[in-house]
């Protein structure tokens, strides 16, 4: 999953068979398969420069691709990082949720003993430098992520890479991994097995700039050594397009251009790219903007050719149509919430309260913001997994709205619990202790019923739909300090914490999660590594049943859960974007997981 800024009655079991699975992925390479859904034209060599949009504050910040937390969102796992390493498997074909034999590194996996292991080659590729990518370079991945995995912003404990016992090199072409015990398929080659990016160990496995290539991720030691060095040159923004390091590269362009304060990127093609799918564009730019309104002024200006609409400006469609531009909503697997800090002490107390989360839930209006703010194109989030695209997944119970709007409601369980509630002022807690109609634990008597909300700046929309909740909220005496921030620093604040300056947020919003996958569990959005640091054992038994359970109600008891207890806040969602693509540009498919596929795309005029 990755962080990004917004811009049926029963799980149907998944029919998959590892037979199944290879049957269909081989069926896709022979039909061509890639991005745009058909075999490549004929190639003249690459020609045009494209400009694509960052969404506002979201600018690349961070190259290796074993993201920290801290940077781990769409701005470098989807736009970044994948247009010069790719994973070893891709998941998207155009806008279908299913793996991309085309894209991928790999050949289908082959399960072995009862989905305890897993057989994987590599196709013949090469590094930019000539060297060929082999087992030793996914190796050298895992041996790194598996010494450094409290540091990768991907971690759930349990999950990748806890789970393989044994990483075995066959071939240089040919790995096995090894579980510790079966596992679902479905859920390994749509969810972990995407995960491995091999990294060149002719190159990277080094302890220092100067020093010499060698074996150092053999041993837990060595490979925290070198992950602190590759984490610390990828900290030197100013070096992105100049350091040998991140010029060694696999995927279909390199980086000729970076400017470290900005985040302006200017991307080439990658000459010794080996994939089947050449870049036939001589130049992407990568455009990094502050604000949504400044995106739109570019756009207007014809400085853009793969924008954005905010939607306060959506009345203005007929300026792009009219000159040839293309229109068209970009939806993705993600949801959209509010994050509570569980590891605040001081206001952890109230998050443990489920009358106050149901609380806040009740004084959302999704439909309206729906209606209004969002001009009919967003859709509501009730729980964890994502009613858009259409999804098999999706339980009636999520999707009936356990908490439609009412702060009558809210009201009437506040006074319930202790509080007293006064209308447009400062509702405060007269009952406290554990008592069932008591305010809780933890929080004292005379407590007013105060929160501070921070959220992602730059969006006139978002700025909308917060001041709304605001307002609904007020009225019962429940007050919301609302304070917007850019993308980056809001996922750089709201993270787990235990003590110190740092541990002072109490809810957050950027934006929500975008999806890498179809089979939407909670291993990331709420494990015990979760941003808020909410903790649960019912929940963390839900989520590992459908990892590894075939029971096809594993995702309804999860999703019910997860919906009916609320640890998170759910808000109305959105599609990634309202794209605008120019005349000019061709080719363009938007995927269904945020990934770009520009060496699909093609320039005329």
């Amino acid at each position: 999953m990755r962080r990004v800024h917004m811009a049926a009655a029963a799980r149907h079991r998944i029919a998959v068979t590892v037979a199944g699975i290879a049957v269909a992925l081989a069926a896709l390479a022979t039909a061509g398969g890639g991005a745009a859904g058909a075999a490549a034209a004929p190639r003249t060599g690459p020609s045009g420069t494209v400009t694509f949009a960052d969404g506002a504050g979201q600018s690349p910040n961070y190259i290796f691709p074993i993201t920290p937390g801290a940077q781990y969102g769409i701005n470098n796992l989807t736009y970044f990082q994948p247009l010069l390493y790719r994973n070893l498997y891709w998941i998207g074909k155009g806008t279908q949720l299913v793996p991309n034999p085309v894209l991928s590194l790999a050949d289908p996996p082959v399960f072995l003993n009862h989905d305890r292991g897993v057989r994987i080659t590599l196709k013949p590729y090469r590094w930019s430098d000539g060297a060929p990518v082999t087992t030793r370079d996914v190796q050298f991945f895992f041996n790194l992520l598996r010494a450094n995995k409290e540091q990768w912003g991907g971690y759930v404990t349990g999950d990748f890479p806890d789970f393989v016992t044994k990483f075995t090199i066959d071939s240089p072409r040919t790995f096995t991994l090894s579980f510790d015990r079966a596992y679902a398929p479905a859920w390994l080659i749509n969810n972990e097995l995407p995960t491995f990016v091999p990294l060149p160990q002719q190159s990277w496995d080094r302890t220092s700039a100067g020093g010499p290539v060698g074996n150092y991720d053999l041993t837990t030691k060595g490979a925290q050594k070198v992950y602190a060095f590759l984490n610390k040159q990828s900290a030197t923004l100013s070096t992105y397009a100049t350091d040998p390091l991140w010029r060694v590269v696999d995927g279909p362009y390199r980086l000729t251009a970076f400017n470290s304060s900005t985040g302006y990127a200017v991307f080439q093609p990658n000459p010794g790219y080996s994939g089947p799918v050449k870049s036939k564009i001589a130049k992407l730019i990568e455009l990094p903007f502050t604000s949504n309104a400044a995106e739109f002024d570019a756009l207007r200006a014809g400085e853009i050719d793969y924008g954005y609409i905010p939607y306060t400006d959506l009345s203005l469609k007929p300026t792009f149509t009219s000159r040839g531009d293309r229109i068209q909503a970009w939806p993705t697997v993600g949801l959209n919430y509010v994050v509570l800090n569980f590891t605040n002490k001081k206001y952890a107390p109230y998050f443990r309260q489920l009358y106050i989360r149901q609380a806040l839930q009740l004084t959302i209006n999704q439909p309206l913001w729906i209606r209004t703010i969002l001009k009919g194109y967003g859709y509501p989030d009730y729980g964890p997994v994502p009613v858009q695209p259409k999804s098999p997944y999706v339980s009636r119970y999520e999707a009936d709205n356990p908490y439609p709007y009412s702060p009558g409601r809210a009201a009437r369980l506040l006074t319930a619990h202790g509080w007293k509630v006064v209308k447009n002022g400062t509702t405060t807690c007269v009952r406290p202790g554990r008592g069932a109609n008591a305010c809780g634990a933890g929080i004292p008597k005379g407590a007013p019923l105060t929160f501070n909300v921070i959220y992602s700046s730059g969006s006139v929309t978002t700025d909308q739909e917060f001041q709304d909740w605001k307002s609904a909220s007020t009225a019962i005496g429940l007050t919301l300090n609302l304070s917007s921030v850019p993308f980056n620093t809001v996922i750089t604040i709201a993270n787990p914490c235990t003590k110190g300056p740092t541990c002072t947020w109490q809810l957050a919003s950027w934006g929500g999660w975008s999806f890498g996958t179809p089979y939407p569990t909670g291993g990331q959005l709420l494990s015990p590594a979760n941003a808020g640091g909410y903790a649960d054992p019912v929940n963390d038994a839900n989520v590992r049943a459908t990892h590894v359970s075939g029971n096809p109600n594993a995702m309804v008891v999860y999703e019910n859960y997860v919906a009916k207890t609320l640890p998170l806040v759910w808000l109305a969602n959105q599609p990634l974007q309202i794209s605008v693509i120019a005349k000019r540009l061709h080719g363009v498919v938007q995927n269904a997981v945020s990934a770009l596929s520009p060496e699909y795309w093609t320039v005329t005029g």
